[in-house]
């Protein structure tokens, strides 16, 4: 009787210490760069989800690459932190491909969904193989479902610096699916238009993606003419404008209503192409277009905040290719040909906005001058060192393709094409005459933030049969450039109000083995590995029998 009090108390007490525990559950993340602790606003998006968010992970396979299972861990640690913050989250690793007989038929099917596939180079054993994988994941709430892309590209990196990318990718990719499926759109765009800007079908591609995150909606300037007032409040109903390449020149009634909506907090991402200069001129003027200044009446605008748009091209021997047919008739042939007026801009800066993108592709972009005021500048991107300026007006001509380029005279340096604002704004009016009169009138912002191009064709998708192609994507080279990420970037920073974006500025290292070393030494290593451990066993054996004899014999 003794004895079976004895052991329900025991049991009793291991339940009790079990429940303890479960309360004070906590998970210890010993990397140094704290790698699966999840950032505050990644907690944020999750903390009030209570209903499950399903997530389907198809990065896996039988004959799955080295470098891309240490994604596939990585992907699977980071969910469990999810699913440990959380417990509605879940998840499950699917192999798409496992049924051989539907290989053909699965890949064309998660296609269509626009998860396509990646064909990878895997080197093992010293031996070269091509592998198919799906680095995508799915997932679901509420009946809604979002794709999450798993690989980071960029071009000219290797296997390993891809996943590397990734993988700090991983955090933000994750949470930002979450945001999407669970946060309502809270936030509206205005895309100006009477500004003879781009049209929809050639924004068609971004505007869609950011659909996903945002109200959007057209709004036409042409009403300031007659109640400038009543526009700018209609204005300010919104917490973004976006202007797509304006062409023709704003008035100054405009301009006031555009500096009130800045001096009242709004939000601006202005796309401007100071230069006339047209790529298809080129293919139907006889290969030659004329570079000349656009006036579109807002130097004076730009100054004002610290910012000056130069009429000066920036040509670049780090640029993308133009595609020519060489040749004539049938005997023609396409080419890639460099071409220094596409330059390919980049950026150093830890920044979100720009931390791990891709090299974005511009098309005669201008130089930017930052002034000094107290209104901070943050430049985004650059062009490449080896780069020069060309006044305008001039004549630009597709022979250029044809004569090598003296790298001596790329002497200016890096360029700036791109430029984050930030601050308090002073208006542009301030101490001057106004076009009318605005009832309560702001001479100084209430902190808020711009972000100004000199190249309007950054966000203009290409156009083939009537239909609007990926933004970024160059069908004749195969290559995506990182336009689309860097605007999402740059209006997600811009509207940003729980600090999601800056999950991007996080910085992980991710330690590969060399795996033309593992080949070459494989069988030296797998030698080692079991002769070694019997040599020491035959040593021991021999030390502990001759201290034995010798201690026995005595």
């Amino acid at each position: 009787m003794k004895n079976s009090k004895q052991i329900i108390i025991l049991i009793i007490s291991l339940f009790a210490i079990n429940y303890l525990c479960s309360l004070a559950f906590k998970r210890f993340d010993l990397t140094h760069d704290k790698r699966y602790t999840l950032s505050q606003a990644s907690l944020n998006v999750i903390k009030d989800v209570n209903s499950p968010i399903v997530i389907d992970v198809f990065l896996t396979g039988d004959d799955f690459p080295s470098e891309f299972r240490r994604l596939q861990r990585e992907t699977k640690q980071l969910l469990e932190e999810f699913e440990a913050n959380n417990n509605h989250i879940s998840f499950h690793f699917i192999n798409p491909l496992e049924d051989e007989a539907n290989r053909d038929k699965t890949i064309q099917q998660l296609s269509e969904r626009g998860l396509t596939p990646m064909q990878l180079s895997v080197q093992e054993n010293g031996k070269t193989s091509q592998e198919v994988i799906f680095p995508w994941a799915l997932a679901s709430y509420n009946g809604k479902t979002v794709t999450v892309s798993l690989v980071k590209n960029k071009i000219g990196v290797s296997q390993q610096e891809l996943v590397t990318n990734s993988v700090q990718h991983l955090e933000y990719a994750f949470a930002d699916a979450f945001s999407k499926l669970t946060k309502p759109k809270r936030r509206k765009i205005a895309i100006l238009k009477g500004n003879g800007e781009l049209d929809d079908i050639h924004i068609f591609d971004f505007v869609k993606k950011l659909g996903e995150y945002y109200k959007i909606a057209p709004f036409t300037l042409d009403s300031v003419a007659n109640n400038a007032p009543k526009t700018l409040k209609e204005l300010n109903q919104f917490d973004l404008i976006i202007s797509a390449k304006p062409t023709e020149a704003f008035t100054e009634k405009e301009k006031l209503v555009l500096d009130q909506y800045t001096m009242n907090g709004g939000k601006s991402l202005w796309l401007i192409d100071d230069v006339i200069a047209e790529k298809d001129s080129l293919y139907n003027d006889y290969g030659k277009t004329y570079a000349a200044g656009r006036d579109l009446n807002l130097t004076d605008f730009f100054f004002k905040y610290g910012v000056r748009i130069n009429r000066l091209l920036v040509s670049t021997l780090y640029s993308a290719p133009i595609t020519l047919a060489i040749g004539e008739g049938s005997n023609s042939q396409f080419q890639n040909l460099r071409w220094p007026y596409s330059p390919l801009a980049s950026s150093n800066s830890r920044h979100p906005i720009v931390n791990n993108i891709n090299l974005v592709k511009f098309d005669f972009a201008t130089q930017i001058d930052t002034l000094k005021n107290s209104v901070k500048k943050t430049i985004l991107l650059e062009s490449a060192p080896l780069t020069k300026l060309e006044g305008t007006p001039r004549e630009i001509s597709l022979d250029i393709v044809t004569k090598e380029q003296n790298p001596a005279l790329f002497n200016k340096g890096n360029q700036t094409l791109a430029v984050l604002l930030e601050g308090k704004f002073t208006s542009v009016y301030h101490n001057r005459i106004k076009p009318f009169k605005i009832a309560d009138e702001k001479d100084e912002s209430v902190p808020t933030k711009m972000i100004i191009i000199s190249d309007g064709d950054i966000i203009k998708n290409d156009v083939v049969r009537n239909k609007p192609q990926e933004l970024g994507f160059d069908r004749w080279t195969g290559k995506t450039y990182g336009n689309k990420e860097f605007l999402l970037n740059a209006v997600n920073y811009l509207l940003d109000d729980d600090g999601l974006i800056n999950i991007r500025s996080k910085e992980i290292e991710v330690a590969f083995l060399d795996q033309q070393k593992i080949a070459d030494q494989k069988t030296t290593w797998q030698l080692l590995n079991i002769l070694l451990p019997l040599v020491l066993l035959l040593i021991f054996g021999f030390v502990f029998n001759y201290i034995r004899k010798k201690k026995f014999t005595h």
